[in-house]
C-alpha cells in the first residue's frame, strides 16, 4: 500500500478541497436546513461535481466515466468531509453505481452508468428495515408471476431516497429474515405506482427516507444480477460504502481537529492562550494520533477495492469500526475544548458532532463492526 499520494491523485485531492471550500462550506448545509430544502442538496452544486468528473469517477471511460477508481472517489469524500456537504455521491455513485457495475447486465450499465455519470439520474439503496443496520433482516417480499414480480414491505434509512429517479430494492424471494440466500435484487422507478415515500429530516439535516412497496409491480429485467443470490452482491456493495463513508469520516475528523487546534491558540485565559495548558496538549496529542492511525486503514481500505483483495470485508469494518471512535472522539472533544460557544447554534463544530452520531450509525456502528470483524477472522 502506497502512503505517498500520486501526482494525480494530489491534484485531485487538492481540486476537490478548493472545491468544497469555496462552493460548499459548512454554512450552505445551515442554508439547506434552515430553509427546509425540498431536495436536501444543491442540484447546481451535483451539476458542477459531475462536469468535474466526479460523478462518474469509478466508472470505465466506455460507460462515461474517468475510470480513477475508488481511492480517486475516496479522496473526493473527504473532502466533501470537510465541510459537511450534503451530495448525493455516496447513495448513487457509491452504493448504486458499484451494485449495477458489480451485477448488472451489459443493457442495464449502459443504461444507467452514463446517466449517473452526467449527474442527471439520482438513485438510493434501499435495504435495511430496522432501527439498527441489518442488511439481511429482511421481510420485504418478491413474489414472482409470469409477467416479472411484486413487491410487498418496507424500506427505512433510505439515504436520498425521497428524491431518487430510480431504487436498487433488496428483497426476500426466498428464505427467511436473516438469512443471506434467498435475496434479490431490483431496479424500481421512484415514482412507480404502490411507492410512497416519506422524508426523514435526521439530526445532521442529512436526507433519509421511509419507504413502502404496496404491490408494485416490475418486469423481469428489474432484477438487478441472479434471483436469490443478491446477498452477495449487497454485501459487497455495502462494503464499498463503508470504506466511502469511513474517507468521508477522516475529512470531518480533521476538519473538527484543525478548528479545535486554531480555537486552542487563540482563545485566552489567565493572559495566555488555553492551548498551552498541559491537560489540554495531552487531548490534543490523542485526538492527532487517533487521527493518523484513522488516516492509514482508510488508505489501506480504499486500495483494498481497487486491487480486487481478498481481504476488502475485513478492512471495510476496521476502517468503519475506527473512524467511528475516531471522529466520535474529535468531534466530542472539540465541542468541549470550545467551552460554552461550542455548545450554540451559531458555532460550526456542533454540525461535527452531529454529523459523526448519523455517520456512525449508517452501514454499521462500531460495535457491529467489531462483531463482524471477529466472525470474519474465525473467532
Amino acid at each position: 500500500m502506497a502512503l505517498a499520494l500520486t501526482e494525480e491523485q494530489q491534484l485531485l485531492k487538492q481540486t476537490a478541497l478548493d472545491f468544497f471550500g469555496e462552493r460548499s462550506p459548512v454554512r450552505e448545509l445551515r442554508k439547506l436546513r434552515d430553509s427546509k430544502d425540498a431536495t436536501g442538496f444543491s442540484r447546481a452544486l451535483w451539476k458542477q461535481m459531475a462536469e468535474l468528473g466526479w460523478a462518474g469517477i469509478i466508472f470505465p471511460e466506455s460507460y462515461g466515466g474517468s475510470d480513477f477508481g475508488y481511492f480517486g472517489l475516496g479522496l473526493v469524500l473527504e473532502a466533501a468531509g470537510r465541510t459537511l456537504a450534503a451530495t448525493p455521491l455516496v447513495s448513487t455513485v457509491l452504493l448504486c453505481g458499484s451494485a449495477v457495475m458489480l451485477a448488472g447486465s451489459e443493457a442495464q450499465r449502459r443504461a444507467i452508468l452514463p446517466a449517473i455519470a452526467s449527474g442527471q439520474r439520482i438513485m438510493a439503496l434501499a435495504f435495511d428495515e430496522g432501527p439498527r443496520h441489518a442488511p439481511f433482516n429482511m421481510a420485504l417480499r418478491a413474489a414472482k408471476s409470469d409477467k416479472g414480480w411484486t413487491l410487498d414491505g418496507e424500506k427505512v434509512f433510505v439515504l436520498d431516497g425521497h428524491i431518487a429517479d430510480q431504487l436498487i430494492v433488496a428483497a426476500r424471494t426466498s428464505g427467511k429474515p436473516g438469512e443471506r440466500a434467498g435475496i434479490t435484487l431490483f431496479l424500481v422507478d421512484g415514482n412507480a405506482g404502490g411507492v410512497t415515500r416519506t422524508r426523514s429530516m435526521m439530526v445532521d439535516s442529512r436526507n433519509a427516507a421511509r419507504i413502502g412497496f404496496k404491490g408494485v409491480r416490475v418486469g423481469a429485467d428489474a432484477v438487478l444480477g441472479e434471483a436469490d443470490r443478491g446477498g452477495d452482491v449487497l454485501e459487497a456493495v455495502l462494503d464499498r460504502g463503508r470504506i466511502g463513508l469511513a474517507a468521508e469520516m477522516l475529512g470531518s475528523a480533521l476538519e473538527a481537529f484543525e478548528r479545535t487546534v486554531k480555537y486552542l491558540k487563540e482563545r485566552k485565559q489567565f493572559g495566555v492562550p488555553i492551548g498551552s495548558f498541559q491537560a489540554l496538549k495531552h487531548r490534543a496529542a490523542e485526538m492527532f494520533c487517533e487521527i493518523e492511525l484513522a488516516k492509514s486503514v482508510v488508505l489501506d481500505a480504499l486500495t483494498a477495492i481497487d486491487e480486487r483483495r481478498n481481504d476488502v470485508a475485513q478492512v471495510a469494518s476496521l476502517a468503519k469500526a475506527r473512524l467511528c471512535d475516531t471522529l466520535f472522539l474529535v468531534s466530542n472533544e472539540g465541542v468541549q475544548m470550545h467551552g460554552g460557544i461550542g455548545m450554540t447554534d451559531e458555532e460550526e463544530i456542533g454540525f461535527f458532532m452531529k454529523r459523526a452520531r448519523v455517520a456512525a450509525a449508517t452501514f454499521g456502528d462500531a460495535g457491529f463492526h467489531r462483531d463482524r470483524y471477529a466472525g470474519l477472522e474465525g473467532y
